[in-house]
């Protein structure tokens, strides 16, 4: 009998050390992520453009108003009709006076062919290294059932750095974020099916300039 309790001290610290592994950023689920509100200052980390250049996503904000858009990759059809439908917005934002950067999981050189596909003129970076949506709260640890329900579409899901074993994704969501970097609007839902629509959109940038 002796050795049982050793062993039933190994599994818990096993258990616990995959607790451990997942990221303190990084939700359980998507309906358990706790996005940045209104009032609190937007993250500006250094991500990718598509040639794999750095692109500080602090001095953006300070240039103009800004648009962010948080999408889960160009794999995601759902993801591809906001972004096809931000390209037409995107003549009524620039008037007013923002810019768009849309942000995604994607490797750098994966963002290129959705650019192309959608003819976007606006910013797609990439956050493979998991600093900015993580930062925004809006990213989730996908369960392995849903890893491997993608899989078997040969979509794979984006792993954690230096965890290959924790897949992530964000809740898709959209920040406005002011000049000082302050959040002026957040929308965020843990349905990805479900996003603001382009009139929502509209009326709460027309709101936020108001209040510059």
């Amino acid at each position: 009998m002796k050795p049982i309790l050793p062993l039933a001290f190994a599994v818990l610290a096993l258990a616990a050390s995959v607790v451990q592994a997942r990221p303190a950023n990084l939700a359980v689920s998507a309906d358990k992520t706790t996005p940045l509100t209104v009032g609190a200052k937007a993250p500006g980390p250094t991500l990718k453009t598509p040639d794999g250049q750095a692109f500080d996503l602090g001095t953006a904000y300070a240039a103009k108003p800004t648009v962010v858009i948080l999408y889960r990759g160009g794999w995601c059809g759902y993801c591809n009709k906001q972004l096809a439908a931000l390209a037409e917005l995107e003549p009524k934002l620039l008037a007013l006076g923002y810019q768009i950067i849309a942000i995604s999981p994607d490797r750098p050189a994966a963002l290129q062919p959705t650019i192309d596909k959608h003819h976007l003129n606006y910013r797609l970076l990439s956050d493979q290294e998991m600093k900015a949506i993580p930062a925004f709260g809006v990213a989730f640890q996908v369960d392995a059932a849903t890893v491997e329900k993608y899989a078997k579409r040969n979509m794979e899901l984006p792993p954690a750095p230096g965890d290959p074993s924790i897949r992530w994704l964000p809740a898709p969501s959209v920040f406005i974020v002011g000049t000082d970097r302050t959040i002026r609007f957040v929308y965020s839902n843990p349905d990805y099916s479900v996003r603001l629509s382009s009139d929502q959109l509209l009326a709460a940038a027309e709101a936020a300039v108001s209040k510059r």
